[in-house]
């Protein structure tokens, strides 16, 4: 299984907004639909209002290169090109 770890620096003031948008175009559920997804949630800082972290899980490589290739995937950076300064991405590998 391959867990990420996605943090969003987001904009100042524009979190909500960048979720809001996420939801709005469905993205969310079209990554949960996926074959080989597991798990795809955000949460938001507790600490930072500009930060968010989204906590995907998936099958293995194959079912996350597929992820990578949707359209849904492309327009998720078109739509972090609006709202985020910084995006972290720590990925890890379980069995």
């Amino acid at each position: 299984m391959i867990v990420l770890n996605v943090t969003y620096k987001c904009k100042e003031d524009m979190r909500e907004e960048f979720l809001e948008a996420i939801m709005t175009e469905g993205i969310d559920a079209a990554c949960r639909a996926e074959d080989g997804n597991i798990k795809y949630d955000y949460y938001m800082s507790a600490e930072d209002e500009n930060e968010m972290l989204l906590l995907e899980k998936w099958r293995d490589a194959e079912a996350l290169s597929a992820h990578q290739a949707q359209e849904h995937f492309k327009r998720l950076g078109e739509i972090k090109n609006e709202f985020v300064d910084e995006t972290i991405l720590e990925k890890y590998i379980t069995e």
